[in-house]
């Protein structure tokens, strides 16, 4: 089953390593990840979407939990969450098409970001689902190019981070404890 995750973590060279070393030591396939600082600039928020059996989802955020620099690891699959993709199509069409093209785009809500006389640059944000729906149409009206951003979530529950300040540790330098 594809899991979703959400990983607070600090922004520090190397964080994001551990993050996907784990998964891929295990013998996951990361199917997207998106990283990108929050409002804090020393934090970070990562979205994996990973394919894991069921009974290993609870172990793999436990896991997360522990690396370094994890902040905190949250599973949003079965959560209340937003979950969202943008999408890049790059349609080269005939003129006869373009009208339809334009259409299409607008029911699923695309915006057309370049206009050329072989055809259009559309952007479209949604569902990875809608995204696949429109890249099948697309794909009717003539050659396309897709880019995909990979999936972005966030959890609809209010929650607060249990985090407690860095402890010293013998050497002087300090870690962050995790509750």
């Amino acid at each position: 089953m594809l899991q979703i995750i959400s990983v607070l973590l600090e922004n520090k060279p190397g964080a994001l390593m551990r993050v996907t070393g784990l998964l891929s030591q295990r013998g996951y396939n990361i199917e997207s990840l998106t990283v990108a600082r929050t409002l804090d600039p020393e934090v970070s928020r990562m979205t994996i979407s990973v394919e894991v059996e069921d009974a290993l989802r609870q172990q793999v955020i436990k896991q997360m939990n522990k690396l370094i620099n994890v902040l905190q690891a949250t599973d949003l699959t079965d959560t209340p969450s937003v979950f969202r993709e943008l999408l890049l199509v790059r349609i080269h069409t005939s003129q006869e098409s373009r009208t339809a093209v334009l259409k299409e785009a607008e029911i699923f809500g695309g915006r057309v970001v370049d206009s050329s006389i072989g055809g259009f640059a559309i952007e479209v944000t949604g569902d990875p689902e809608k995204l696949n729906e429109f890249v099948d149409i697309m794909g009717s009206y003539g050659e396309i190019e897709v880019t995909r951003s990979g999936i972005l979530a966030i959890g609809l529950e209010p929650k607060k981070l249990r985090l407690q300040p860095p402890v010293p540790t013998k050497a002087g330098k300090s870690e962050e404890v995790v509750q």
